[in-house]
């Protein structure tokens, strides 16, 4: 994919989902990625190199993959 994506700033802890959380804009569409991860879970807040790590995850994720609805969730190991 070769479209950019939009990152706010609102990355948090969604207990709903129990992962990290960011939102985004993809193409016009509000975008939810979730980060899914037994170390980052048990993180109270998350430092903006982290943040940043996280985003380049997703970018990779959305390299290889179309978003399917307006969810995405990640598994990092």
């Amino acid at each position: 994919m070769n479209q950019a994506f939009l990152f706010n700033d609102d990355l948090h802890f969604d207990e709903q989902h129990d992962a990290w959380s960011l939102t985004g804009q993809l193409s016009g569409q509000r975008v939810t990625i979730f980060f899914h991860s037994m170390q980052l879970k048990n993180i109270a807040k998350i430092d903006n190199c982290t943040k940043y790590d996280l985003e380049e995850v997703a970018e990779l994720w959305l390299e290889k993959n179309e978003p399917e609805g307006n969810e995405i969730h990640i598994d990092i190991r």
